[in-house]
């Protein structure tokens, strides 16, 4: 995996470098002192891509919380800080780990290995799914996607929402997102994920889905309106 590092703290790189240099399958590409000039880097990237990044959540200028937010595509992301507060808030962001100073050899060999599983299973080739599994109580339930209306986000939970039934899981809308099939599935909305197969139309701000007892009115985000518009077959004059 290709990484970087990203920490105002000259000490903190050369800790994180000599434990990247004694892992076999990881490649640091650089570090950077200045989150301003990895993020840069990153959204510019058209070379070798970047895998990993292993961040320092306390910078000045941008923290670790705004350099990801300042991210055109995230890769997966390593935290690690003295402060155990930003935990919650970088989890929206699907961290793959997030460690505590000092960062000891053995806590930074599993936050990797953590990484290479996710790294290994989103390169490995997977068979065209046309539906998805759901932990319902202590049973799991098969939901096809033909079946989902849209996606609601619901505080640190997200809905299904299907013509008959609502599944509530405890997951993050970036997750979920990650996880459903893109021909399929768009995000309108911070808080709404919506089948593309099921909109009947499209007013306004506004996207209409049909339901079985009439229809659903989900907001459009006004950073997702151009994405939806040029991903739908749009006929006009």
């Amino acid at each position: 995996m290709n990484c970087i590092i990203v920490d105002d703290d000259n000490l903190s790189i050369k800790i994180i470098e000599e434990f990247v240099q004694r892992m076999d399958g990881l490649n640091l590409l650089g570090s950077y002192g200045s989150a301003v000039e990895a993020v840069n880097m990153l959204n510019n990237n058209t070379g070798t891509p970047v895998h990993l990044i292993f961040l320092d959540i306390e910078m000045p200028e941008m923290s670790g919380i705004e350099f990801l937010k300042a991210l055109n595509v995230i890769p997966q992301v390593v935290i690690y800080s003295s402060e155990e507060k930003y935990a919650l808030e970088s989890y929206e962001y699907d961290v793959t780990d997030y460690l505590l100073k000092p960062v000891t050899y053995g806590r930074f060999i599993k936050a990797v290995s953590r990484a290479r599983e996710r790294f290994e299973k989103k390169e490995s080739p997977v068979k065209q799914s046309t539906e998805i599994f759901i932990k319902n109580n202590s049973s799991l339930v098969r939901v096809k996607y033909d079946d989902i209306l849209w996606i609601e986000a619901l505080e640190n939970y997200v809905v299904l929402n299907t013509f008959r039934e609502k599944y509530t899981i405890h997951f993050t809308m970036k997750s979920i997102a990650d996880r459903m099939p893109s021909d399929r599935f768009m995000r309108i909305h911070r808080s709404y994920i919506v089948n593309f197969g099921k909109i009947k139309a499209i007013e306004d701000n506004s996207v209409i889905i049909k339901t079985d007892n009439g229809n659903k009115v989900i907001p459009i985000g006004k950073s997702y309106r151009d994405k939806l518009l040029d991903d739908i077959n749009l006929i006009t004059r």
